[in-house]
């Protein structure tokens, strides 16, 4: 009996010594989320800016621009499929959802007859890809945590260089899309061809800004020297920046998923002490009524 209350009584410290360290990574998340939440704020009117600037010029120009990067393939044969997740675990399904997101995507293009080619941001990504079999031709990480926008420029240049040299025909980007620190949803945004991009389908936020301008008359843009030169200008930098936005949104997602996990972890922790510490003044209590028994045994065996 008291073997069994010692070793109650170290799982109780063991559990109690875990709690704190999972304590303490939320509130680590909790402090990392602010800022991520910041630098989206900070991001979405350039972002937004871009997004239209790119639209109206793609528009003006008729969608055939006559540059490398713009060209539509005759024929998707191959789609390249980014990944965006992070580099280390403990944070719930965060990690999980893109990679089997992007693998149902993959399974839905092999049916089709197109070949896949993978990359992947973030060591578990990358590490969940090899183990299926579907080797990453370009990995990127060790900056999930606080991604810089030279770190997204790395990752659009080498998209960039795999649609212009014909190595895929289509890029497709998964990652997660922040709502709350208790909502990430994963998004599957085509990136290139730009005809085919996901800021050239979007109606409601067209609808969003008529209602925000108002029904007052409207400028006209003109471009010089034209529609092609500006988005030859205009398509490298709404890449980057669509990486870089999909990276603070996963990295946000990241330390939300994270910090909901570890709280779940500390109050579970918490019941398993309470049931724990149950368990050990049960066992102190039966042991308690034995000798009380083997005391009062003993008293009427000298009656």
């Amino acid at each position: 009996m008291a073997t069994s209350q010692r070793d109650v009584r170290n799982r109780i410290a063991a559990v109690k010594n875990i709690q704190k360290i999972t304590r303490a990574m939320e509130m680590v998340a909790a402090a990392r989320l602010r800022r991520a939440e910041q630098r989206i704020e900070a991001l979405r009117p350039y972002a937004g800016a871009i997004r239209r600037m790119t639209r109206t010029a793609a528009k003006a120009a008729g969608y055939v621009p006559s540059v490398p990067i713009l060209e539509e393939h005759e024929q998707t044969r191959s789609v390249g499929l980014l990944l965006v997740a992070g580099d280390r675990g403990l944070a719930g399904a965060f990690n999980s959802n893109v990679v089997r997101a992007g693998v149902a995507a993959a399974r839905e293009h092999r049916e089709q007859g197109r070949e896949l080619v993978y990359f992947a941001s973030g060591r578990r990504a990358a590490s969940s890809l090899s183990f299926r079999g579907m080797e990453p031709a370009a990995s990127f990480i060790g900056f999930t945590d606080r991604p810089a926008y030279a770190d997204a420029r790395r990752i659009a240049e080498r998209l960039m260089s795999a649609y212009v040299d014909g190595e895929v025909d289509r890029v497709e980007v998964f990652y997660n899309s922040y709502i709350s620190a208790m909502s990430q949803v994963v998004r599957r945004e085509t990136l290139l061809p730009l005809a085919e991009a996901t800021l050239l389908e979007s109606p409601a936020e067209e609808e969003a800004e008529e209602q925000e301008g108002g029904s007052g008359p409207r400028g006209s843009v003109e471009y010089e020297p034209d529609p092609e030169a500006v988005l030859q200008r205009l398509v490298p930098d709404y890449v980057k920046l669509s990486i870089f936005r999909a990276l603070l949104e996963s990295t946000a997602s990241e330390h939300g998923a994270r910090m909901t996990a570890m709280r779940n972890a500390s109050e579970n922790a918490g019941t398993l002490i309470g049931d724990l510490t149950l368990q050990m003044n049960r066992a102190r209590q039966a042991e308690i009524t034995q000798e009380i028994m083997e005391v009062v045994a003993g008293a009427e065996g000298l009656g």
